[in-house]
């Protein structure tokens, strides 16, 4: 069963980026497994040092592949405004 934004402690901007997510990530990316969809998992994804492409697990390169793209992930530049961007980010930082 899904647990709510208050479960799982977010704040308001993470709860925010958590729908971001479930709008535009999670048909690809999984938030609570390990398991892969279409693209890897996005558990812990900022708790290793590397992505899954080798590149560090920052910010910055994180909020480049949303924003260009990568590989088969389609870029999300024009679709999402850079606050909607941040708040993803702030999310991810959660699982």
């Amino acid at each position: 069963m899904r647990k709510s934004d208050a479960e799982l402690g977010l704040n308001a901007q993470q709860a925010s980026g958590r729908r971001v997510y479930d709008r535009y990530c999670a048909l690809c990316h999984d938030a609570y497994s390990a398991r892969s969809l279409k693209g890897p998992s996005m558990q812990a994804v900022f708790k290793k040092q590397f992505l899954p492409s080798g590149a560090p697990a920052n910010d910055e390169r994180v909020r480049e592949v949303i924003n260009l793209g990568r590989s088969k992930m389609p870029s999300f530049g024009n679709v999402l405004t850079e606050q909607q961007t941040t708040d993803l980010l702030a999310y991810l930082h959660t699982l």
